[in-house]
């Protein structure tokens, strides 16, 4: 039940930034806490959040849960 809420809560998370133009700023605090993030790993698509949202995922090699609840505490 609580991942559910923290899953509902980071896709509300990831439209809120977006539709406010905060997703640059997101951006950097992510690739400041990850060196190994690249500016295209961190592009998201129109239409296709959950694909490039899997990619960012993959390449931390962290859970949906994981990703979720370290970009709600940013």
């Amino acid at each position: 039940m609580q991942n559910d809420r923290l899953i509902t809560s980071k896709i509300y998370i990831m439209d809120t930034t977006e539709a406010n133009g905060n997703w640059n700023e997101l951006k950097v605090k992510l690739k400041h806490r990850f060196a190994v993030l690249t500016d295209d790993d961190l592009l998201f698509e129109e239409g296709r959040k959950e694909e490039s949202f899997g990619k960012l995922q993959e390449k931390l090699g962290k859970t949906k849960e994981e990703m979720h609840r370290i970009i709600a505490e940013m």
